[in-house]
């Protein structure tokens, strides 16, 4: 009687298991569809992006990642975290990016790749980390300071 209730919560349990796994694999599958969001910021820049499997397109603002950042020393920096983690050409990356100028812009969309990278796989945080691609850069412009024509520079001195 007590094998036949052992035998019994084995079966029970193999099948609350498997449900799970299916669970989990239409997460997956559902997560796969919609892609990895992350935001990066950089001085007063912002990047939205979501990455998803594919083969290697990356675009910016529904623009082109070459028409939209030009200088190929910015795309450098730009493509670091994916390099880094071994990924480019297969994965696409969509990024709607506001404020700031083109570097601002630049360092948001690393930033923000960086942290959708670790969505996407949390084995590539100690890369990430170690590349200091996790680390939004706190560096902001200064304010201006009253009596003063900007944030450092004074008024020109006159004598009389």
């Amino acid at each position: 009687m007590a094998e036949k209730e052992k035998e019994a919560k084995k079966e029970v349990k193999k099948e609350i298991k498997k449900e799970a796994k299916k669970e989990v694999k239409k997460e997956i599958k559902k997560e796969e569809k919609k892609g990895c969001k992350a935001v990066g910021r950089r001085k007063e820049a912002s990047a939205r992006v979501t990455i998803t499997r594919g083969s290697g397109v990356i675009k910016v603002n529904e623009r082109d990642f070459k028409d939209y950042f030009p200088r190929e020393t910015i795309r450098m920096v730009i493509e670091q975290p994916i390099k880094t983690c071994g990924l480019l050409g297969r994965i696409d990356i969509v990024a709607n990016i506001k404020g700031s100028g083109v570097n601002g812009q630049a360092g948001a969309l690393r930033h923000g790749i960086a942290r959708a990278l670790l969505l996407y796989d949390e084995r590539f945080k100690d890369r990430l980390k170690k590349g200091g691609y996790l680390t939004r850069d706190p560096r902001m412009k200064e304010r201006k300071k009253y009596g003063q024509e900007g944030a450092r520079r004074k008024f020109q001195w006159v004598k009389r």
